[in-house]
């Protein structure tokens, strides 16, 4: 069967075009031209994946992103927009969304994050997820003062319980299994995204410095993600 996409854009000429190239893709597509329109489809035939742009008028793609999550629906959220400033594409994860795609875009990337975000979604798919070993492994993982729980998909710096969307979660995870491991940014792009997305994409460093003020917390505690210049990132108690 094929996936299903639920696309809500209110340019025309964009909605139209884009719904070509997924169908033409393989994607079995319904498009929408406004939030309210968006919701009735997703709960009356909820998708495999919602595309959504921001700016739309009504309801618009943010206010559509919390309404679902608010529901507990976690289906995967990719959001387009003409915002590029930080501030306003935080907002867009802040308000649940798995990624977000810059306008104006090319086809090809939309199509990458999509097999990215559909692939993390099937636990089936992934290919870095453990695989059982004879004993059950531990449940927990630890380190530089952080726990976490991948089944319950929870984690905690201290006492602090973090709430995290999908893709911080991923991105955490994978620098505490490499704590004191400098891990280059194409080698986090391919676990991540699966997909590396080049040198002049700005996608990496706007997931880190979210999660940083996430872990840092309001009370500023010590940094935990280290920026190691030209190379990536690495998790680390200072």
């Amino acid at each position: 069967m094929p996936q299903t996409v639920l696309l809500a854009e209110d340019d025309r000429a964009i909605r139209h075009a884009l719904e070509r190239a997924l169908t033409l893709e393989g994607y079995q597509v319904t498009a929408v031209a406004d939030g309210v329109e968006a919701l009735a489809h997703a709960h009356r035939t909820p998708p495999d994946i919602l595309v959504l742009d921001v700016m739309m008028p009504g309801i618009d793609g943010l206010q559509v992103c919390r309404v679902l999550r608010a529901e507990g629906d976690r289906t995967p959220i990719l959001m387009l927009t003409a915002l590029v400033e930080t501030a306003d594409r935080i907002a867009g994860l802040d308000a649940g969304a798995d990624d977000y795609v810059l306008k104006p875009f090319d086809v090809e990337e939309v199509f990458a994050r999509l097999r990215a975000l559909l692939r993390r979604s099937d636990p089936a798919a992934r290919t870095d997820v453990p695989k059982p070993a004879a004993a059950a492994p531990a449940r927990y993982l630890e380190a530089a003062g952080l726990r976490m729980d991948p089944q319950a998909r929870r984690a905690w710096r201290g006492e602090r319980e973090l709430e995290l969307t999908r893709t911080e979660f991923e991105l955490l995870e994978l620098l505490v299994r490499n704590a004191g491991i400098v891990l280059d940014h194409s080698t986090i792009y391919d676990r991540i995204w699966g997909y590396d997305f080049g040198p002049g994409s700005k996608n990496l460093a706007v997931y880190v410095g979210y999660l940083r003020r996430k872990l840092d917390g309001p009370g500023g505690a010590p940094p935990l993600i280290h920026t190691v210049r030209g190379v990536g990132y690495v998790l680390r108690e200072d």
